[in-house]
This record gives C-alpha cells, structure tokens and sequence, in this order.
C-alpha cells in the first residue's frame, strides 16, 4: 500500500514539473517504416504553417512515432491515451452507442468539437447518443472510422473556432492528415489479449505510396483489418437466477473492422494541382441488452426455459470522398475549390430474442398463436452530408503594410433518414393494436417488439434534410515582428432556423525568443443536428396507471412537443477566451500553460422522461389523450460554463548514442449547468431536466485528466513508459449519487529495430491491473452482476492486456 502511495506521488511530482503541449517531444531516432517526424501545423491558421509552440492558440500534435509508441489499435483510444483534453468513455449495454463510442474535448459534447480531415470537414454520425451515457443526446463523429495506418499525424486545436470553421467547433477543432509517402511498402501486425484471456485482439495493415508523374504526385493507399473478442467483467447474478451465475455482457463488445482510405495528389503544372482522398469502412459489432430471467414477463419459457440474453448485432457503415483543384495565383495568392460528400449508416438487428406479444397473442377462432421469429431487422439510421468549398487566400498591401486575408463561400447540405425494421420487430401483436389485450406469462400486459432493441416503427420512419452556405473572412497582421494579431468572421444561413454571424479575436507577442504571450475571444455557435432534429422512436409500455400506452421519442414539431409547449430547436451560442504562457527556458526545453472559459447558451440536451401525473395533472391532460405514457425529447434546455487550465512542457537530454524525452501534460476542467430553463408553462426546467442529467454533463468527465511519460531511445531499442490519471467521476442515472474514485493507469512498451525499418514491439498496457472502484451505492445493480461504473467510464474495465507488434516496411 505505502509503495502504491508513493507511486501515485512521484507520478504527480512529474506531472507537476512535466508537462507537454505536444504529446511526446522529438527524439533523434527515426521510427521504423515511418515517414520524417512532423514538427509543425497549419490548423488554426490559414496562413504559414507553424511550430507547435509558435500558434496564437493551444495546438498539440502527435505525430507517427507518438502513435506507434502507445499501446491502443482504435482511434478515439489512442487520443484519450496521448492527450488528456480528449476523452473517449467505455461504454456498454447501450445498444449502438457500444459499437460507436463518443468522443469528447475538453469535457464538452461530441457535437461541439469539429472533427476535419485533411484540413476538410468530416461529417457525423448517424447514430444518436439516447442512453444514459457521455453525449447523451448528441450525434458526433465516428472517430474510430478512421484507421491509424492511414494517419500521418493529428493536430488537435484546443480553442473555440467556429468563426474560423464552422458550427460544431465550440470546444475546438481536430485536424487528421493522411499520409503521402510514396514508394514504399510498410506492414504492421499486432495480436494481444487480456489477463484475464479474453478480449483477444488480432490486427494488419498494408499501406503503400506509388508517385504520379514528375512533379511530385502521389497515390498512397492504406488497407486495415481489426477482429476483437469481447471482454466480461460482471460478477454472479444473484438476484434473477438461483443458484447465482453470470447472466451479463459487460464490457467490450465483439467487433471486427475492415478500412480502405487513399490520399492522391495529380499536379497539372508546376503551380496547380487536382487532389482526393477518403475512405470506407466496415464495422461489426456483437453486444447485448439486460438479461431475461425466466419467470420476467418479457421471457417465453417454452423457449428459453432459462431465461434469456438479448442479442444487438450492429453493422456500421462509413464512407467519404473528397476531390479538389488547388492553384497558386498571382502575388502568392492561392485558390482551392473542393467538393466533399460522406455517409454514415447503422444498421441494428436483434437475435436470441422475442416478441412476447407475437407469442400470446389471442387467434380470432380461440386459442393462442404461440410463436415468434427468435430474431429480426430492427432498422436503420442513416446520414449524409455533402460540402462544398471555394477559397482564397494571399497577402495584401494595406499603406505599406502587408495583411494576410482569407476569404472562401461554402455550402453544406445534410440528410438524415431512419428506416423503418421488420414488422415483428414493434408490432404489438400481429396486429399492432393497442387496444387488444395481451397477457404474458404472469398474467400482466404483453410487451411490443423484440426484446433488449425495439425496432424503429413506420411512425418514426424519416427522411428529411436541410441546407446552409456560409461565408467566411480570416485576416492575420503583423505590426513588428514579434506581435501577431489575427481575426475571423463567420457568416452562415440556415434553411430551416435562420442565421447567425460569429467572431473571433486573437494575438501572439513574443517579446523574446525565450517568453511567448498569446490569447484570444471568439463567439461559437452550433447549429442543432439533423439527427437531433429529426429522430424519434417509439415502444408501448404501462403508465403509471396500468394502461397500455406509447412511450414517445419525440422529435420537434410533433404533437406531443406542440402540446407541451416544446418549441423547435434552434443554435446554440458559445463565448470563448482563453490567455496563455509559453516558455522556452531552453533549447532543450519547453512550457506552456493556457487558461480557458467557454460558456454556452441555449444547450441542446435530451429531456428527462416526462410522465403524467398519477392522480391527473396538467401533464396527464395533455400526454393522456395522445396515449403516451412517457416522452422524451430534444430541447435548448440548459446553460453552461466551462473553466480549465492547460499545463504542458518537455525536455529532452541527449547523451552518447542515447536519447530521453521526459513529458507530460496536466489538465484541469470543469464544467456547471449554471441555468435550467423550460419554454413550456407546464413543464419546470428542474422537470425538463432533472438532477440525474445535470450530474452527468457536470461530473461524467473527469475534472482532472493528466499524462506523463518516459521515451528513452538507445541504440537499436526504445522503451517507453506512460501513465494516465483520470479524476473521479459520478452518476446518479440508476442509482442514489455513485462516485468513481480517480485512478493511475500505466502504460510500458518496448522496441527493438533490427534496422532502420523493421522492429518488434512488447507492450502492457494498463501494468498495475488498475480497475474502477466498485459500485457503493448501485442498489440491486452489484446484485445483478455490475461491480464496476456503468454510465461513465473513462478508462473501462478490461484490467491488465499485452500485445505483441511488428513493423516492417520495404
């Protein structure tokens, strides 16, 4: 216990005086099969790329040797490990949020962070976050569609820049760049399991560049395939089966993934050039629902004689494609014209399931129709967003004086459908009337749909989009050399909620080469999704009453929504300011420190469940004669203020035929739903949304998220150590308020490059077999077989896993 203690202590004192604004410094030692290490980057600025120390905003970069060194396979787990803004919660038993995880930064919501590709806005997904989960409500980017073998490095722009990129970049913007290298071949592999022997992983990528023409074109393809058992850490269920067994799911989720990206570039002459890239890929996933015992109404004995584990198998399907022409012009203007067009498509079906009603339902001549399909379709969400770019961009003489100016147009249009899954996959009997009585086996009212995932109705059945063009001016000025100053407006009209105007200010002065000076203010805003605006589903259930009746998602505009004074969705606006420090005290040493404010008006969030009152009520008057038993919506319910401070520095020492890069990264945040508030008369802001909710937005995230680590190089081997600390975290979702105590997670790999390209790499991650604290206030949850977090888990609960990689490139 004492050597654990002082363990977490000299931890900290690292952190302390260790921190980084890049995940890793560079070392002398090139990485095997990878292309020259990136030293600067070109998001937050249209103009000359910088040094990440150099820009007027927080920007990190982790480049091929900073993702080769660590340990994770998926995307959105690799930025969680290497940089502490950027959270990404394990989630399960949340249908298809298991399969599509959100991603976060800076605490925030997936859907206000901006997620570009290639300098290019990637489009959403189009699952939408409903569980009780990180993003409840939301609709982000499937981060973990993009395959790590395609990447050259990331740029993670932590500043508000929705004036600069557009809506969806309140918390800040990040930047993947694919690669370009040509005339080569590199090979990766990588198998790895837990110690528990489970969760095995096996994975292989090929990439390979083939040169186009002389002046420099390329073509550069990546192929990857991922397969992942899943992992199970729920204990004996002790509550629904005697004698107690394991009747969960709980953790990871089987998977298999398949991508296929390219980058080309065709030049025309030596001041023009046709470009395109993108990618498809092709995900599996194998979850579940909530255990059926066998006396649970919602089971058929004569079927599953032991009750039953619903089964949710997930297909998620993601492509896009870009294509542009770029030219220089005269006086060092530049142009470039783009057209940009992804999908994002989840299909859901449910096996090892029922339709109990199916099952019970009464034959017109007399008995009982006693069965049901075992699985079934439950339908699909869909997602599609074409842009358009056109934008210049050069100096200008301003009285002697020279102005960097940006200017572009751009226009957007997105579609969102739900389709509709097999009938029996919702119906409440063959039927699917309401009003005919079916008993289940205890004699009480029959469920609709297949068990552990209803299937989306005809009702909810959608296809609708909108469209938008906005119009954009970034200037950057330098009145003497060691002052920057920069700023940006953002004109955009929406089709379908009108438009909005936004602003952003910032400067950089560097009144030595030793101290740098920067800060900025911005106004952000994020139009409401598509998805928020258009999904619903809908599942009959008991109300309080004991009558069968509809238990509504309902999207905006509908009769529910109208009844309570729901009014449509509209923008929500964000004020930004941020002040920072950056240090050089040294050339082998840097120090950065950034304090932030964001505060958001007019949140988008999903309403508590709103039931009518029991005894009657101006809710029951209104829900009652709809026969809607509960409803839940999208609605601008809530304000919020977000205050962190960013601690980041490196130092590198360089000794005979060796090199050590000590890093780190300290991050603090925290963030208040300062206001509740309800356009409905009958409905409070504490109703709309309730304590549960708030706990979730304000303490789902950890406050505190710091990185530090080791990188030593020496000869022909590498070995590198990091550890993680995620701050405490709470819910109160399904039980009285749990809190999830803070937790070290270490990190160790080692390397050996037989040469220049080719290496074996062993690695453990997660060394001290670090789990969450156990549920102490679950309830009947530790019974059921839940030890460990649920709805928020930074880091998951697989424990201790080891792999194996090797590199090779010819």
């Amino acid at each position: 216990m004492k050597n654990a203690v002082r363990f977490k202590r000299t931890l900290i004192a690292s952190a302390v005086l260790l921190a980084t604004s890049q995940v890793y410094a560079q070392t002398t030692a090139s990485a095997p099969a990878a292309e020259e290490q990136q030293t600067v980057v070109v998001l937050g600025s249209r103009s000359t790329a910088k040094t990440a120390l150099d820009t007027a905003a927080p920007v990190g970069l982790i480049n091929a040797k900073d993702m080769q060194s660590a340990g994770p396979l998926e995307l959105g787990k690799l930025l969680q490990t290497l940089d502490p803004s950027f959270n990404f919660s394990t989630t399960f038993i949340s249908d298809g949020t298991d399969i599509i995880r959100p991603a976060t930064l800076r605490s925030l919501g997936p859907d206000q962070l901006l997620v570009l590709v290639n300098g290019k806005r990637r489009h959403q997904q189009a699952l939408v976050n409903v569980q009780q989960t990180i993003g409840r409500g939301s609709a982000g980017t499937d981060i973990n569609a993009i395959p790590l073998s395609a990447i050259h490095h990331i740029e993670v722009l932590r500043d508000g820049a929705a004036a600069q990129y557009g809506s969806d970049a309140i918390a800040g913007v990040i930047n993947i760049v694919l690669k370009s290298n040509v005339n080569e071949t590199a090979l990766s592999g990588q198998i790895g399991t837990t110690k528990e022997g489970d969760g095995d992983m096996i994975s292989g990528s090929v990439n390979h560049g083939w040169a186009l023409g002389e002046n420099g074109g390329f073509l550069n393809v990546s192929m990857e395939y991922r397969k992942r058992d899943e992992t199970n850490r729920a204990t004996e269920d002790s509550l629904r089966v005697n004698p107690p067994r394991v009747t969960q799911r709980i953790g990871d989720s089987d998977a298999k993934d398949a991508y296929l990206w390219w980058n080309a570039s065709l030049p025309i002459d030596k001041s023009s050039e046709f470009y395109a890239f993108g990618g498809f890929s092709k995900r599996k996933g194998d979850s579940s629902g909530f255990f059926r015992s066998k006396g649970d109404g919602r089971n058929v004995p004569a079927v599953y004689p032991e009750g039953f584990l619903p089964n949710i198998r997930t297909t998620v399907s993601d492509g896009s494609y870009a294509f542009g022409y770029r030219r220089d012009l005269a006086n060092d203007w530049k142009a470039d014209i783009s057209i940009n067009h992804g999908m994002s498509e989840l299909a859901f079906r449910e096996a090892n399931t029922i339709n109990v009603s199916y099952w019970y339902e009464p034959k017109p001549g007399g008995g009982i129709y006693a069965e049901s399909p075992r699985d079934a379709e439950t339908g699909k969400l869909k997602f599609n967003q074409t842009t358009i770019n056109a934008d210049v961009k050069g100096p200008v003489k301003l009285g002697g004086e020279e102005v960097f100016v940006a200017t572009g147009f751009e226009y957007r249009r997105d579609n969102y459908q739900i389709i509709a899954g097999d009938p029996v996959s919702y119906q409440y009997g063959r039927t699917n009337n309401p009003l005919i009585p079916i008993k289940n086996q205890v004699g009480g009212v029959a469920a609709s749909g297949t068990q552990g995932f209803p299937g989306y109705t005809p009702a909810t059945a959608v296809d609708e989009g909108r469209h938008n063009i906005a119009l954009f001016l970034d200037t950057e000025y330098r009145p003497f050399q060691e002052l920057l100053l920069a700023g940006a407006v953002r004109y955009e009209k929406y089709s379908d909620f009108g438009s909005t105007t936004t602003g952003k200010l910032s400067m950089r002065w560097d009144p030595s080469k030793q101290v740098g000076v920067r800060g900025s203010v911005s106004s952000g805003f994020r139009a409401p999704g598509v998805q928020q605006k258009f999904y619903s589903s809908v599942s009959t259930n008991l109300n309080q009453a004991g009558e069968l009746t509809e238990t509504l998602t309902a999207r905006e505009g509908s009769a529910v929504t109208t009844a309570l004074g729901i009014k449509p969705l509209k923008e929500e606006t964000s004020r930004n300011a941020s002040v920072g420090l950056v240090l050089r005290p040294a050339k082998n040493m840097s120090l950065a420190a950034d304090l932030y404010q964001i505060k958001i008006k007019d949140r988008i969030v999903f309403s508590s469940e709103i039931s009518p009152e029991a005894n009657g009520g101006p809710i029951a008057n209104v829900l009652n004669p709809l026969k809607v038993g509960q409803a839940q919506f999208f609605t601008n319910a809530v304000d919020t203020t977000t205050r962190g401070l960013d601690i980041v520095a490196d130092h590198t020492t360089r000794f005979e035929g060796a090199t050590l890069v000590l890093s780190g990264q300290l991050g603090f945040n925290k963030t208040e739903v300062t206001k509740r508030h309800s356009p409905s008369s009958l409905l409070s802001g504490e109703q709309l949304f309730n304590q549960a909710q708030v706990t979730l937005i304000e303490r789902g995230q950890p406050r505190k998220h710091h990185v530090v680590a080791a990188d030593y190089t020496f000869g022909k081997w590498n070995v590198n150590a990091r550890a993680n600390y995620y701050g405490e975290v709470q819910g109160e979702g399904f039980s009285p308020l749990q809190t999830w105590e803070a937790k070290w997670i270490a990190d160790f790999s080692g390397r050996y490059n037989f040469s220049k390209k080719t290496s074996v790499s062993v690695g453990i991650n997660n060394v001290f077999d670090t789990y969450p604290s156990e549920w102490t206030n679950g309830g009947d949850f530790p019974k059921l077989g839940f030890k460990y977090c649920w709805e928020t888990c930074p880091f998951g609960v697989n424990g201790r896993s080891m792999y194996v990689k090797f590199d090779t490139a010819f």
